[in-house]
């Protein structure tokens, strides 16, 4: 008897976390034989040149790819190892992301037509964002990385005055189209805008690029077999106590934990907020958009044993239109938050029932979060 639940329990399992497997029936006109094809999601870390997640070509010319156990819809797009040569739309637009089921079986894939190789781009950046550094040290982690840096308006006109920072991850996404790989935030422009109708006192904001293939690794303090992560609380102290102090000593800046935030979106969104439990003496303000949670459930049990000390705010947004298990899981947080003493005017949440897991959502939506927190 015991025998047999055991192998009831085990069939359950495995029907209710079976792998879906992709298959691409068919590619566009003019796609090389040679072609190595790719798929990056919501598993990888959008990673478009994984070598897990490289399809496989069959003998019926089809190409095939696993996708792994999951207990959240699956969302992803086709590269030919690039976001430069991601698949688009048969005009030659950027597409939204395509969406299994967990229970789902087989998915059958037609690609109607790739990026054209490295588009050429005209930079969108304001003029008072500048790149400090192409290979700025992460001692913790010995590697290197391009930073940006974002300065108010008025910031060479008004000489003695000193500005908030705010730390956001992604930094080839926020003020350039040029440098983007799924479109551009353009934080600049909404800071900009909002200084010169005198809604913002401005602020300086510190841009970290991602570390392409390093990146779910960074952006997960806890390593997740097959998915990676682990590397968090060397990235989140490379931020704290190295690029920090350069940027206070280099920059007219407020130093004190009230005038310091930190955000991102999605795996960018959890390596944020844990920054801001882990180190709440650095960072005061936390934005949380379209938080990857489901990444690292091990972040619940950290937030759950949180000693409040200092106040502090957090922003989270999330769409009704990216997964329900992302809203109730951003919901679950917010709970866990208010148990352990963050009051409802530290806290903001919003749903939009439009919001995607996607750069035009975040962009959309950076302005009110920057209202809240700073």
């Amino acid at each position: 008897m015991r025998l047999y639940k055991f192998l009831i329990f085990n069939l359950l399992s495995f029907f209710s976390f079976a792998q879906p497997q992709l298959i691409v029936q068919e590619l566009p006109a003019g796609t090389p034989d040679s072609v190595r094809l790719y798929v990056a999601g919501n598993f990888n870390a959008w990673n478009p040149q994984d070598e897990k997640y490289r399809l496989q070509k069959q003998s019926d010319g089809s190409f095939s790819v696993n996708l792994p156990n999951a207990t959240i819809p699956y969302e992803f797009k086709f590269t030919q190892g690039s976001w430069q040569t991601v698949e688009t739309d048969e005009q030659g637009n950027d597409i939204a992301n395509r969406i299994a089921q967990i229970t789902d079986n087989q998915v059958f894939i037609k690609i109607k037509a790739w990026k054209k190789g490295e588009p050429k781009k005209m930079s969108t950046a304001s003029a008072n964002v500048k790149i400090i550094a192409e290979a700025f040290k992460i001692p913790q982690l010995n590697r290197n990385r391009r930073i940006w840096v974002y300065l108010p308006p008025d910031y060479e006109a008004n000489p003695q005055k000193r500005y908030p920072v705010l730390y956001m991850q992604d930094g080839q996404n926020l003020f350039d189209e040029a440098t983007s790989y799924a479109g551009e935030w353009a934080v600049d422009k909404t800071l900009d805008d909002l200084h010169a109708k005198g809604e913002s006192e401005g602020i300086i904001v510190v841009g970290i690029d991602n570390g392409s293939n390093f990146r779910a690794n960074e952006y997960s303090p806890w390593k997740r077999a097959r998915l990676g992560g682990g590397e968090g609380y060397k990235y989140v102290r490379f931020i704290a106590q190295t690029l920090k102090p350069y940027i206070d000593k280099r920059f007219r800046t407020l130093k004190q934990r009230e005038y310091t935030g930190i955000m991102g979106s999605s795996m960018g969104g959890l390596i944020s907020f844990y920054a801001g439990l882990k180190f709440p003496r650095v960072f005061g303000r936390v934005g949380v958009f379209s938080p990857s949670f489901w990444f690292a459930p091990k972040i619940y049990e950290f937030a759950q044993t949180y000693q409040k000390r200092l106040p502090s705010k957090f922003y989270f947004i999330a769409g009704a239109q990216e997964s329900a298990n992302l809203v109730r899981d951003t919901q679950t947080m917010i709970d866990i938050l208010k148990s352990r003493g963050f009051s409802n005017q530290e806290i903001s949440y919003q749903i939009h029932p439009d919001g995607k897991h996607s750069e035009w959502y975040w962009r959309r939506e950076f302005a009110t979060a920057y209202r809240f927190l700073f």
